[in-house]
């Protein structure tokens, strides 16, 4: 029988992380809805804007295509198999079209997105932040949300969408070179490709990047801003900062879905 004394200690150790686990949310979600109403409010520095649009579409870029084109294969790969055991290979198209735009393709390139761009990020903020640059930022006049924070998310908010839109595009051509293997011709997997390649699946699967973004831009720029202890504290930011994005990325994709699913059946 464990004793009253350590039964206490035990609840008050997980009551204290219980709410420390709430007011760390409440101050994500504090400074996200800071960072929305910062972003789309002038002055708009178009400079940095412009950097961290081609910081995060054209670095990504390459990384991107080819993950999206080598899943897209391996998953062309394991649905051919199976639609040709049951003599319905010629739905490859359609198959490869529910699972790369709807699913696969939006949270792959968010994950791989947010592994590049939450370390980069958290990195280069917590270094500032080491340094006392923010804190000279502000003793100067300067909004650091304004000039640092919101250029980040606005370049994501239009990379993320675009590598998404491309992704997607390279897993379905992916697809169709395996469905050769499998005896089944381009133009009949590009016409179930088209055939359901609809409005409402482009929309399940292209509303889901601009959430992933406001995501990885928050957690990563919070992380950087709260970062402490030198060196040390800023690699431990940039740990929790992709591992936070990560499962983010996956938790805000479950939600997604099931709203739009909830809102396309009314």
């Amino acid at each position: 029988m464990i004793p009253y004394t350590v039964a206490v200690e035990a609840l008050l150790v997980i009551g204290n992380q219980l709410r420390r686990l709430v007011e760390t949310v409440q101050d994500v979600v504090l400074f996200c809805v800071t960072v929305l109403k910062s972003a789309f409010r002038p002055p708009f520095y178009r400079h940095e804007i412009l950097e961290q649009v081609h910081f995060a579409l054209v670095g990504s870029l390459g990384i991107v295509m080819f993950s999206s084109l080598v899943a897209g294969q391996a998953l062309a790969i394991q649905l051919g198999r199976e639609l040709t055991r049951t003599g319905t290979k010629s739905e490859l198209g359609h198959m490869m079209v529910i699972s790369v735009v709807r699913a696969l393709g939006p949270v792959l390139t968010g994950m791989v997105v947010a592994s590049r761009m939450s370390a980069g990020i958290t990195a280069e903020l917590g270094a500032m932040r080491s340094s006392d640059q923010i804190d000279a930022m502000v003793a100067f006049g300067t909004d650091p949300i304004k000039r640092l924070v919101a250029p980040r998310m606005i370049g994501l908010l239009i990379a993320l969408p675009v590598l998404t839109i491309l992704g997607d595009a390279l897993g379905v051509i992916g697809g169709g070179f395996v469905g050769l293997a499998y005896h089944l011709p381009l133009q009949s997997y590009y016409n179930g490709v088209y055939k359901y390649l609809t409005p409402s699946n482009l929309l399940v699967g292209m509303i889901k990047p601009f959430f992933f973004a406001v995501l990885i831009a928050t957690v990563a720029c919070w992380k950087g801003f709260t970062s402490a202890g030198g060196a040390k504290g800023v690699g431990v930011s940039t740990t929790h900062s992709v591992v936070i994005s990560s499962v983010g990325i996956l938790v805000t994709d479950f939600i997604c879905t099931k709203l739009i699913f909830r809102l396309l059946q009314w």
